[in-house]
């Protein structure tokens, strides 16, 4: 039996025979037997689905309608977690070994009770060549390299050891909560799901830093459980902690050794282009910490970029600096340029372009100017992260022979951390969570074109303007698969 819960984003309109939301965006036209299945997972039911039924709960849950909550395992789960480390002290080692074995309910040699679901049967640490080498840590197995091969190839090594059906990785800067894993295995009762990742939250602290992670950290991805998937509002998931199903990462070939950032998001593209299912679980948390000094949280950011290239290389369209509609981007462009009417009239013409797609969806007009006036703003934030991640030398470029187009990149580098500001309240003061916002773009705008340069391509720079309504079929009045005004950046863990 499973439950599930609603997106958030969900609407439900028309008598309740349409849906709006999902990653990305949709509107589904309900038959009689789907909307008694939606109104049964609104109930909070039990589902033991038939196979019909099944083809109904699969649609709403690809499409990011509804989301699975994790039930406990039939029988108890064995698990093998794989601890990457390069100069962690063996201190630090021995307290994320002892929390390993805290995350399951039983070790390898308890007899299993029925109040198992996890247990850790065994913790392989791999040392990637630390310059001075690991040593004895207790409850778990220590393999070294010779020479340091980057995290990817630490994962290999530890997976080439595994025998348990599920793997977890584990690096040594997380902290995990109690029973963290016992939230995820239950994901794997459905037999489609290959990766399960928890919420990576930033351990907190006093520094003005460490206040700054606690609200804007890469990894955190929030306290909403998704489908993970390129092009949708859950992208990725960071391999600080993830649980994977041991078959169908060797499938793949597992992590590629050859990338040193990056490598986790192209995992999950990988599986999820091959038919596998990746699942983000906020219900289960792991801890991790900020970097301890400016210089190094800067060159994390910067790595993080410089992993867009290669992704966008191996993944042609999973990633682009801004994926926005191409008449959102017409209207800020018009904007821009001085001629805020002719803007105006762009965006009153995607309204009325996306009314008549939703003509026969009852309030359609409506919901198609909610729909339109989101996206536009959604697009405008998007465009102006662009702004100063990806574009920002061309933006420099423009500022230099162009008044207006200098100030527009001041209000696209400036205004979303200000409104973000305001709208969290940190306890930072506005000045300081702007520059650093500012700071963090750069960064991994830095990031992105040195990748660029070492890859010599810039499909990490081209922006997808894709846009959404499509023109309607003859006969099919319906929609399906608008395109989302924001994507998620690709950083790596």
């Amino acid at each position: 039996m499973t439950r599930f819960t609603i997106d958030r984003s969900v609407r439900r309109v028309g008598g309740g025979r349409v849906l709006i939301g999902g990653s990305p965006l949709k509107v589904l036209t309900l038959t009689a037997a789907g909307a008694h299945i939606f109104d049964r997972i609104v109930a909070g039911d039990d589902l033991i689905a038939t196979a019909a039924q099944r083809g109904f709960i699969d649609r709403f849950v690809d499409a990011g309608i509804v989301h699975p909550a994790p039930a406990r395992p039939a029988a108890p789960v064995a698990v093998t977690i794989v601890i990457p480390a390069c100069a962690a002290s063996d201190s630090v080692l021995a307290d994320l070994v002892a929390a390993c074995h805290r995350s399951g309910a039983a070790s390898a040699t308890a007899a299993p009770t029925a109040d198992v679901s996890v247990i850790v049967a065994d913790v392989i640490i791999v040392d990637d060549a630390s310059p001075i080498p690991v040593g004895r840590v207790e409850g778990a197995t220590v393999i070294r390299h010779a020479h340091n091969r980057g995290p990817g190839a630490a994962r290999m090594t530890g997976l080439g050891n595994v025998v348990t059906p599920f793997v977890a990785f584990v690096d040594t800067d997380v902290v995990p909560d109690d029973g963290w894993l016992t939230r995820l295995v239950g994901h794997f009762a459905d037999d489609r799901v290959a990766l399960v990742a928890p919420r990576v939250a930033a351990t907190g602290g006093a520094s003005v830093l460490d206040r700054y992670e606690s609200l804007h950290s890469p990894l955190d991805l929030g306290d909403q459980p998704a489908q993970v998937m390129a092009g949708t509002g859950v992208g990725y998931v960071p391999s600080a902690a993830i649980v994977v199903r041991t078959a169908a990462l060797r499938s793949i070939g597992g992590f590629d050794p050859s990338m040193r950032v990056g490598e986790d998001v192209d995992l999950v593209w990988r599986l999820t282009d091959a038919g596998h299912r990746v699942r983000y679980e906020p219900a289960s948390h792991v801890h991790h910490s900020s970097r301890p000094t400016w210089s190094a949280w800067t060159r994390q950011r910067v790595g993080y970029g410089s992993s867009a290239a290669p992704l966008a290389r191996r993944h042609p369209g999973a990633l682009a600096p801004v994926r926005v509609s191409g008449w959102s981007a017409a209207a800020w462009a018009m904007a821009v340029l001085g001629r805020p009417l002719a803007g105006a009239a762009v965006a009153g013409g995607t309204t009325a372009a996306l009314a008549y797609k939703l003509r026969a969806v009852p309030d359609g007009r409506r919901q198609a100017v909610r729909l339109a006036g989101l996206g536009n703003l959604f697009a405008g934030r998007a465009l102006a992260s662009a702004v100063t991640r990806a574009w920002w030398p061309l933006a420099i470029a423009g500022s230099l022979v162009s008044k207006r187009i200098r100030r527009a990149s001041a209000i696209a580098a400036i205004a979303p951390p200000l409104i973000d500001w305001l709208v969290k309240q940190p306890p930072i003061d506005p000045l300081r969570y702007v520059t650093i916002r500012v700071a963090d773009d750069l960064s991994y705008g830095v990031g992105v074109i040195r990748g660029v340069i070492d890859e010599h391509s810039t499909a990490a720079l081209q922006p997808d303007f894709s846009s959404w309504p499509n023109r309607p079929r003859a006969g099919r009045p319906r929609v399906d698969r608008p395109r989302p005004d924001r994507q998620p950046s690709a950083n790596a863990g």
